[in-house]
């Protein structure tokens, strides 16, 4: 024994930098890039408590059906209020996936070709305290995502229209 230690093979370190620098690079890849909307969660929140305080107009449409338009009001003590049919579902859905489902899909972002229907919404007021424009679809997978989180505040949606 010569006390020393075997060398690494050089082939496991090439190897082990190019997976770092793959997953660096997926990962960029699915981040947004930025926004007119900025959703962060404020201090001290936590997922899933009903902390978001909303004033919100809600517009809905899809597949040549007549436009639906909403207002919501949400409040920090958990009471909501507004025209939605079902206030306490859409501040629910708020509260659980705005932060993550309001902005925009970053430019940069991969999303699959999936289409899931003419169904399009328009959310604008405050939320948390900042002015929200927020413009969703189902174009693609990643719009449908965003959709999809937002059901609740959003209705469920058909590739034939919103119901």
């Amino acid at each position: 024994m010569t006390g020393r230690r075997p060398a690494r093979p050089v082939r496991m370190l090439g190897l082990r930098a190019g997976l770092a620098a793959g997953l660096a690079l997926a990962l960029t890849a699915c981040g947004g890039t930025g926004s007119d909307v900025d959703v962060t969660a404020s201090p001290g929140a936590s997922a899933g408590a009903m902390t978001a305080s909303a004033d919100l107009t809600i517009i809905v449409t899809g597949s040549g059906q007549k436009a639906k338009t909403w207002h919501l009001t949400c409040m920090d003590d958990g009471m909501s209020g507004g025209d939605h049919p079902d206030p306490a579902a859409a501040c629910a859905a708020l509260a659980r996936s705005a932060a993550t489902a309001l902005p925009p899909v970053g430019k940069d972002r991969m999303c699959t070709e999936l289409y899931g229907g003419d169904d399009e919404a328009t959310i604008t007021g405050t939320w948390r305290g900042r002015a929200v424009k927020a413009e969703l679809n189902r174009r693609n997978g990643c719009e449908i995502s965003r959709w999809e989180a937002l059901v609740g505040l959003l209705p469920k949606a058909s590739g034939a229209g919103v119901r």
